[in-house]
Order: structure tokens, then sequence, then C-alpha cells
């Protein structure tokens, strides 16, 4: 089967055709680290490193890119707050933010551009629109000039007036246009800032990306990705600039975005008390739990984030770990993953279908009697699962987890499991019993096996 994608440009499903078939190029907008990335954050990262692993699978060169935007107002904004330095919060919040996507299971890209890094590099980007008539200066401010790309819009599908009213657009003397967006402002002796042709400043936030994908995958390439509400304007700015900086008449072939993210039906933010980080789903569940219930529905949908969905999910995780539980030991070297679940990955990422088809694996496993036969299916699983980033853990410890604040120790699970064995061994069975419950109310599960008891975290 051939990859397809949904291409937000053409607003239609097509076939994948690469620039290069021996060497793939994806750019995927990063996080702006000024504060913990919250959970409608962790979508895109889970939708693309599913498609950046489904790529490694069919291709044998890929290049990933995915930024950090570290020079931002909104960080300025946190510097003032906080009385610390820009580069101690940017710091302290990228290492939070890998911590977090670790958990995840999300592939490191093959590229991670800091946009501090990259400054000269925007610069001479801004200087080519400039000479090539596209950007103008005004009040120590250089500006994008909507009004001299004729396709501008075409990403959004939006007339220009739509655009207009549908923005915060910034209201300001120095502009030509309402819509013209800025690629350099100056700055004060409060705001980070460097030196260029149009005096001490920095870039605008479309700016970075163009600069950034261009070094590191070229003028043009094939996928740029992202949640949905970056197609205007910042993606929208990014084409504009891209083409009239190196005058050609695409910049990305294929516009990916992922839906926008509900919490119990409602948008999330604070005032309404549903905003949740990556890190407070992850004090509750195991990142693959929180994988799962993400990989659940269509990227290209919206995703409505129930807490009874993610219990469902770490319930799921739980099936298939109990299953490979007692298993052998397998070499995954050479195994391929089931055709017909890469065939609902070719599929624009037909995520559901693929964990349907991990279903169907596991009851191979399930059913599999004897040793060779029980490896076999461990190993088509495993392979499987691994191209959603799935079933990484050794069962044994994802079962055992983390206490939690008011649970018990590893230690303090296996005296009790100890002094159940010790009750029943002299037949007080009144005992036992307490102790299984004692455990049970703790959320700790007990299962006695022909190797032995076995208990687990619930």
């Amino acid at each position: 089967m051939t990859l397809t994608l949904s291409n937000t440009l053409t607003r239609r499903k097509e076939p994948f055709v690469p620039l290069d078939a021996n060497h793939i190029r994806m750019y995927v907008c990063g996080p702006t680290v000024y504060d913990r990335a919250h959970i409608g954050n962790a979508r895109p990262i889970i939708v693309f490193d599913t498609l950046y692993r489904l790529l490694k699978h069919l291709y044998s060169k890929v290049t990933y890119v995915r930024n950090i935007t570290d020079v931002d107002d909104k960080i300025i904004k946190r510097s003032l707050e906080s009385g610390k330095p820009i580069n101690v919060i940017t710091e302290k919040t990228s290492r939070f933010f890998h911590e977090d996507i670790a958990e995840l299971n999300a592939l490191l890209p093959d590229v991670e551009p800091r946009a501090t890094q990259h400054i000269p590099e925007m610069i001479d980007l801004v200087k080519r629109l400039v000479d090539n008539g596209y950007a103008y200066e005004a009040q120590g401010h250089v500006l994008f000039s909507v009004s001299k790309m004729k396709n501008y819009g075409a990403l959004s599908g939006r007339s220009m007036d739509e655009m207009i009213a549908g923005a915060r657009v910034e209201v300001a003397p120095y502009k030509k246009e309402p819509a013209d967006f800025i690629l350099w402002k100056p700055s004060d002796a409060t705001q980070p800032g460097w030196d260029s042709p149009w005096g001490f400043g920095r870039p605008g936030w479309h700016l970075e990306c163009s600069a950034m994908s261009s070094k590191y995958l070229g003028e043009t390439f094939d996928i740029h990705g992202g949640g949905q509400d970056l197609v205007f304007p910042h993606h929208e700015n990014e084409i504009a600039q891209s083409c009239c900086a190196f005058g050609h008449d695409f910049y990305a072939k294929y516009w990916v975005h992922n839906g926008h993210l509900m919490v119990n039906g409602e948008k999330m933010s604070k005032s309404l008390g549903n905003f949740f980080t990556i890190r407070e789903i992850l004090d509750k569940v195991p990142g693959e739990a929180f994988r799962l219930y993400t990989l659940g529905t269509h990227y290209h949908q919206p995703l409505n984030w129930m807490e009874d969905g993610l219990k469902q999910a770490k319930q799921v995780m739980d099936r298939f770990y109990t299953a490979l539980r007692g298993t052998p030991e397998v070499d995954l070297t050479g195994v391929a993953p089931d055709a017909e679940l890469v065939e609902a990955l070719e599929d624009d990422l037909n995520t559901p279908k693929a964990i349907a088809v991990l279903h169907t694996l596991l009851s191979v496993l399930n059913k599999a009697e004897s040793g060779q036969d029980k490896a076999a299916a461990k190993a088509k699983l495993l392979a499987s699962a691994h191209m959603l980033g799935l079933l990484y853990r050794n069962p044994e410890e994802w079962f055992r987890g983390n206490a939690a604040s008011d649970g018990l120790s590893e230690s303090d699970i296996e005296a009790l499991i100890q002094k159940r064995a010790d009750a029943r061994k002299a037949k007080d069975f009144a005992t036992a019993d307490a102790v299984r419950k004692e455990l049970a109310e703790k959320g700790i599960v007990i299962e006695d096996t022909p190797s032995g008891t076995q208990w687990k975290r619930v």
C-alpha cells in the first residue's frame, strides 16, 4: 500500500510522493519553553513521532527536525514576572519538556535547533525579503508585506478580510496594511536582542521556523507538521516568507495538522479548571497509557480528553503486559511488524485501526501453547507495538510502577505477601484473606501462579 496523508494545503488525502525517495525530510513546530508542556502540546509530539517511526520503516533515510523556541514575548513576560533570567527559564523548561516526552516514548528528532542559535540565518532571511521587495522597514521594525504575495491565505483557505477578522492583528502605525506581520522588532535594554542592519532587536516568531527548517532541510522539503491551531497565522506566514525569500512556488509539499484537544467537551483553559500538564497526567498513569489514549483517536479529528478514557487506556495496557508476563525473552532483530498494522498506518496514519491489529496479535499470543509459538507471537506483537511507540517496558516493571503517596513500597508489599504465604502454610486462612484484602485496598492485586505469587498495581 502507498502512504497517504491528509494535506491541509490541498484539502484532501493524497498519496505521499517524496521529493527525493532517498531522503525524506520533515519539520514539526516544537515548544516555546516558558512553562511546563500541557496535554495539548503532547498530541503533536505523539502524532509526529508515530509518523516518524513509519517513515523510518518505509524509507532508508529520514531527517526529522523539531525546533525549540527560546526567544519569544511569552518567555520575556515570564522572566519579568518571576525575576529569573531568561536563560534560566528556558534551560529548566527545556529539561522538563525532554523528561516528560521521554516518558511518552517519543524518539529524539534528528535535529533539535534552538532559535537563539540561529539568529544569523534569520537576519539573512530578512535581508533576502527586503532585497526582493517583500518586506519593508518602519520604526525599527521589519515587516512582511502580505499584499505582495498573490497566494497568501492558500493554506488556511481564508480571504484577506477573514484572516484579519479571525486573528488578533496588532494595530500599529508603522504597518502599511493591518495583516502585515513582523519579521524583526526592536528590543530595549530589558529584552533579549542582537545587532542587525535594522538596529538592536529580535526575530518575529514566524521567521524562526523558516530559518531553521531551510538550514537543515533545504529551501523546500516534504512534510511540515504541527497542531491545527498553527495553520493561521504561523504556518501561513512561514509559507509566505519562505517562498518569497527563496523564489519557490512551494515551501513544504505536505502540510499535516493534528486536530484540537478538548477536555470533557470544552476548550482547555486554566479558568475552567481543566488545564493539565503532561507531568500531572504522568503522575497518574504511565506514559504508554497516555500515548495509547492519544492514538486511540485519529490524528485529524478532535481529541476529547476524559478521565475515564485515560483509565481505560491504562487497563488496556495492563492486559497487554499481563500477556507478556512470564513469556520467553525474544530477539527482535529482523522481526518485521505486522503487515496489516503497517497498512493501517500507511492509510493516513490510521492509529485506531493499528491498535485494533495489536489486539488481534494479543489474542494470538494468549492462545499460543508451545514455547516456540509464544516466542513468535510475542516477537510479532512487540515489533508491531513499537511502530506505535508501545510495549517497551518489562512487565514486572510495568505492574510495580511507582508507589502512590499513600501506597506501599515494594519491600512493604513483598513483606505482606510473605506474611500471607506463612499464614497459608500454617492454615491461618483468616490472616491470609485479611492480607489480600489489605493489599487490594491499597490498589495491589495478587495472583497465585505455579511459579509463585505475582502482584501488580492497578
